[in-house]
């Protein structure tokens, strides 16, 4: 009887230490997500997906972006290595360098090559432009190697910079419907992905077509299916529903796939393989999926917030992140995965669509910006001083500037008096400015924190709330503004408890605060500030 008491001891002790850590942990970020989703589409979200994951873990509904751009790329690289672009170095999703004296994209790799079906350039793509650490490379150390890194997403960032420099694989969609990744993690990509590819899984979307998932009465949320504020899928149709995908794929690629819902949903198929069979989730040493969703932000772009092309996306998420969930309620364990959910970003509502309901703002054209600065400095100096425009950052061309006999100081004051003279320019900061903040300035404070003086500018411009340098169709995104930077965050699963807060939150604190929870060492670059509610048992 001793034996078997003792045995049972040892047995339950095993547990509770396995119990330390869970088995597996899902990151996922949906691109461009607002928070006001959430509400706005909860009526017709199913009760298993956005729901569940809110209705059983704990929701943050204050987060919000602390930097300033609001992209793709410093987004991502931001949530998993818990710091700001001004230190973990990925500026924007391309940029122009100012130590490099040219343009340059977030995960460019010249040595290294695509593997898999995608073309030579969609390859080469690596994670050394990224400075700092990131979760995923803490956690590959902490276990020795032994916990297993994944990243995927429809776009290469997406699934490079969550995945860190050690990752297993990172992998991405090519225009050819192939999912590739590059030399930089292997000679070649693992048998499942290239049997995924194989099967050619995305022809059945493509031959499905894109109509509404719910009889049209259901969304009332979004304007009228045809409206001016959309762009369109492709120049050959009309933005209405339904949309033959085929046709479209005929005149293209399969990169159609990524302005559809249906780029989600091959993407889960992708990450559901990944957890059979990279066994994920199979032993008491934590691994690690991070997961990208896409195609939210391809669809934001063309056809805008309040677009049933959106909405439709979302509600179809809905019940992918439902399956996904029972998926690794089944094979992981329902108390044996953390999973964690964000965006890298928001998004702004159509300026002419403000406009139209009176609201005095309007869309800036970036070209005018660019026509306007190199006709003042042309009849200000007698010459182009302007190197580059792009991202909000403005480059001298110092050469020019010296051999003319300028002084920098003057040239700066001068372009800075010249920008705030335009309608759309709400201040312009210099570098000397943004180096010397002191954080007491609140739109400074954003700037200095995406601001690295070895790539950026010599001078960043902000733009007033509600204008938008874009497009008059669909949406972007990029300020401190709120509309940009305020992102859903929610916890669930493993050790998470129920509840919610609307305290202000920064997405920087995720990953230091995953880091306690799997008690392994903070990424590199994080100022390690936590989630404190996670850790309130009570």
């Amino acid at each position: 009887m001793k034996k078997l008491i003792l045995f049972l001891i040892f047995i339950v002790s095993l547990n509770m230490l396995a119990q330390d850590r869970p088995k597996l942990v899902v990151g996922i970020v949906v691109d461009q997500m607002k928070m006001e989703y959430l509400y706005r589409f909860s009526d017709d979200f199913s009760d298993n997906g956005f729901k569940r994951i809110m209705g059983s873990g704990y929701t943050f509904h204050n987060t919000h972006f602390n930097f300033m751009p609001t992209y793709t790329a410093p987004g991502h690289a931001s949530v998993y290595t818990g710091t700001t672009p001004s230190t973990h170095g990925i500026m924007g999703n391309d940029w122009f360098n100012r130590t490099l004296g040219k343009e340059m994209y977030c995960t460019d790799d010249v040595s290294v090559k695509t593997i898999g079906d995608g073309t030579a350039e969609e390859g080469a793509m690596s994670p050394k432009n990224l400075q700092s650490t990131t979760i995923t490379d803490e956690l590959r150390m902490a276990t020795n190697f032994k916990g297993k890194v994944i990243g995927m997403s429809i776009k290469d960032r997406g699934a490079i910079l969550p995945a860190g420099h050690f990752a297993n694989s990172a992998l991405w969609f090519s225009k050819t419907g192939s999912f590739i990744s590059s030399t930089f993690y292997g000679e070649k990509l693992p048998d499942w992905v290239t049997e995924f590819n194989n099967e050619k899984r995305y022809m059945s979307y493509i031959t499905k077509g894109w109509d509404l998932l719910k009889p049209k009465e259901i969304y009332n949320e979004s304007l009228a299916d045809k409206n001016p504020y959309e762009g369109k899928l492709h120049k050959s149709v009309e933005s209405v529903f339904p949309y033959n995908l085929k046709h479209i794929y005929d005149k293209s690629n399969a990169g159609v796939l990524r302005t559809t819902p249906f780029g989600n949903d091959l993407l889960a198929e992708l990450a559901i393989r990944a957890i059979e069979k990279e066994a994920l989730g199979k032993d008491e040493i934590t691994d690690f999926l991070a997961v990208s969703f896409s195609s939210t932000d391809y669809i934001g772009h063309v056809f805008g917030p309040h677009s049933m092309e959106l909405q439709d996306t979302y509600l179809r998420l809905d019940q992918t992140l439902a399956t996904l969930l029972t998926y690794l309620d089944k094979t992981v364990g329902k108390d044996n995965y953390l999973l964690f959910l964000t965006a890298d970003h928001a998004g702004a509502v159509n300026a002419s669509y403000l406009r139209d309901n009176k609201y005095n703002v309007k869309n800036v054209n970036s070209k005018d910006v660019v026509a306007g600065l190199k006709k003042f400095s042309t009849d200000t100096f007698g010459t182009d001083l302007v190197l580059d425009y792009s991202n909000f950052n403005l480059y001298f061309n110092k050469e020019t500037i010296k051999a003319k006999g300028l002084e920098l100081s003057k040239v700066k004051q001068s372009f800075k008096e010249y920008l705030m003279k335009q309608e759309e320019v709400k201040r312009v900061y210099t570098e000397e400015e943004i180096l010397a903040s002191t954080g007491n300035d609140y739109f400074l404070n954003f700037i200095s924190k995406g601001y690295d003086p070895s790539q950026n500018g010599d001078m960043v411009i902000l733009e007033k709330a509600g204008y938008m340098e874009y497009g008059i169709t669909g949406t972007t995104h990029g300020t401190p503004n709120s509309y940009d930077t305020h992102v859903p965050l929610l916890f669930y699963g493993w050790n998470v408890k129920k509840g919610a807060t609307h305290a202000k939150k920064y997405i920087t604190q995720i990953t230091p605060t995953v880091a306690q929870l799997i008690k392994i060492p903070f990424p590199n670059g994080t100022e390690a500030e936590v989630l404190e509610e996670l850790f309130d048992k009570k």
